[in-house]
């Protein structure tokens, strides 16, 4: 599980942004935060992966905390969720390192593909890692994980359906050289069964994978699907 700590001053608004991240498979919040201060302290006091950060807090803005945590040697990774829309902050928050800026209001749904991306990126670089060194293909992946595409920009992607799950799933299925299930798939990219089976029957419907049924001695024949090559 992936632990978020969620940053921001008012209540209602990191209630709301708690329960959205509990909707995403393979996240937890494992704290909440209403100032800068509390902020570092839960950075400090257990182990946070990912810290949704508003910018306006009541002791320090949100890139002045990132800062602080930088200086103190904290790595954790940082999503951007403010009502800050100006350049200056936007180019401050990208020269901190942080990985996404969403900018309030926002859906449940911009806030989903952001994080399935960044769940994507660490199962790159998980993948990468392995081999001690990246080549060029393997860095390109890494900062290629982290792309998003607007709902109103991809026409054949379904609502609720991301570009980096579906690359995920499509990476999966083009190495593995066999056809693979829908629990294989789920193992292998660490998606829930059924978030898996809702991607392969996308794919296979618009000609990306090939079905095939696979019959053992009982029950029901198991679903089985392929990389089709372009």
């Amino acid at each position: 599980m992936i632990n978020v700590l969620i940053v921001d001053d008012d209540f209602r608004v990191a209630e709301i942004n708690a329960k959205y991240v509990g909707k995403v498979p393979g996240f937890r919040v494992a704290s909440r935060a209403h100032s800068a201060a509390q902020a570092l302290a839960a950075v400090e006091r257990a182990t946070i992966d990912l810290v949704l950060l508003d910018h306006y807090l009541p002791d320090q803005t949100g890139l002045e905390l990132v800062h602080r945590m930088r200086e103190q040697g904290h790595g954790t990774d940082v999503i951007m969720i403010t009502a800050a829309g100006d350049v200056a902050t936007v180019q401050a928050a990208m020269r901190l390192g942080a990985l996404h800026y969403l900018v309030k209001p926002f859906t449940f749904t911009a806030l989903r593909t952001r994080l399935d991306s960044y769940a994507a990126l660490r199962r790159t670089v998980d993948r990468v890692g392995g081999r001690g060194v990246a080549g060029q293909e393997q860095v390109d992946r890494i900062f290629g994980a982290l792309r998003t595409t607007p709902a109103s920009s991809s026409p054949g992607l379904p609502s609720g359906h991301s570009e980096p799950t579906t690359d995920l799933i499509c990476d999966v299925l083009h190495r593995s050289g066999r056809p693979l299930s829908a629990h294989e798939v789920a193992a292998r990219t660490g998606l829930s069964r059924s978030t898996a089976q809702r991607y392969l029957r996308r794919l296979e419907q618009v000609g990306r994978l090939r079905l095939s049924l696979k019959y053992g001695d009982t029950g029901r024949p198991e679903h089985r699907y392929a990389w089709v090559a372009p």
